[in-house]
């Protein structure tokens, strides 16, 4: 007996139950408005429309999708391949595809920026739009034409359609529609994270007679903190948020009866739909001059103190004369303000 007729023969569909459902339900939600808070602060304020952010942008679009696809493969529940199961899950491979993609793609625009110091233009920006959209809309139509997406029996999903159950290779097809991409980064996006760390620690050693300098600017020490604190917690969500979905699919291949334990079932749920408020809650809730604009938003529209040059993901501190190589404190500012 192959593999693949072993994994069908022995392992019976993971029964999610309605609480189970209104958890993930509930997480599909605020990942959606997560998503579109951080595309309406883009839309909102052009001066603070830099690169990265950019780059945050495009990500958030893919996390909407997918919080939306999966919101209705969690509602409808499905017990068998249809059309529309067949719809949902194809946005959902394609829009989680590229949500990896755009993810790995952030990473190595600040690695090549902040370490290797090279200048980007709108070549590297298109060919992260080949990568980020194109692999994964090249691969989901290439599944879709050859059948392979389906029912799953939310042994690797939580109530949405994904690679079918009947496809005799869908371990090849779950590795290509997401798992293999998901491995991917999790080595990539750790070793860029600390390759980035390690450049600015090793250039603030380097520059550490201007301390004294630095002091004087007062938000310097809140700001680098808040930069070390989000260099360490980008790859850390990411994989907390990823690893139960990778848990479940080992745990299908091996099969498992612990995939379906409910504790891991909604962890997977929360994991695989949560994306864009994880990102909404570190990119605009924890990042000082898109939160102070958003309450002072709420307040009557008045800004306050906010009329003072903005503190740009690009640029550095506009209120300290600093020494003309304090590359260190510059690149730290830019997580600051991300």
């Amino acid at each position: 007996m192959s593999h693949s007729t072993m994994l069908k023969g022995t392992m019976p569909p993971t029964e999610v139950y309605p609480s189970e459902r209104v958890i993930v339900l509930v997480s599909c939600v605020l990942s959606f408005l997560g998503s579109s808070l951080l595309i309406f602060t883009h839309a909102l304020w052009p001066e603070l429309r830099t690169r990265p952010r950019q780059l945050l942008l495009y990500l958030s679009l893919a996390d909407l999708l997918s919080a939306a696809s999966y919101f209705y493969g969690v509602l409808q529940d499905f017990a068998s391949t249809s059309w529309d199961c067949e719809l949902q899950g194809a946005l959902s491979t394609f829009s989680n595809t590229s949500s990896f993609f755009w993810t790995t793609a952030i990473a190595f625009y600040l690695y090549i920026t902040i370490v290797r110091g090279a200048p980007t233009g709108t070549g590297l920006l298109c060919f992260f739009h080949v990568m980020s959209w194109g692999v994964p809309l090249a691969i989901t139509v290439a599944a879709v034409a050859l059948k392979k997406i389906g029912y799953d029996a939310s042994n690797v999903s939580v109530g949405w359609c994904w690679v079918n159950l009947e496809a005799a290779d869908r371990v090849l097809w779950m590795l290509l529609t997401g798992k293999l991409w998901e491995l991917l980064a999790y080595v990539i996006l750790p070793v860029l994270y600390i390759l980035i760390k390690k450049h600015i620690n090793r250039a603030h050693a380097a520059l550490s007679e201007y301390r004294p300098i630095l002091a004087r600017a007062p938000a310097f020490q809140p700001r680098t903190s808040i930069a070390d604190k989000k260099l360490i917690l980008i790859p850390l969500i990411f994989i907390f948020l990823r690893v139960w979905s990778t848990v479940r699919f080992i745990l299908t291949l091996c099969s498992s009866p612990a995939v379906q334990n409910p504790v891991l079932v909604v962890l997977h749920g929360i994991g695989n739909t949560f994306q864009g408020g994880a990102n909404c809650i570190m990119f605009v809730l924890c990042t000082r001059v898109i939160r102070t604009r958003l309450l002072s938003s709420l307040c009557c529209g008045r800004y306050g103190g906010l009329h003072q040059p903005s503190q740009s993901l690009e640029g550095g501190y506009p209120h300290a004369e600093l020494p003309k190589n304090t590359e260190a404190e510059q690149t730290k500012a830019k997580f600051a303000s991300t």
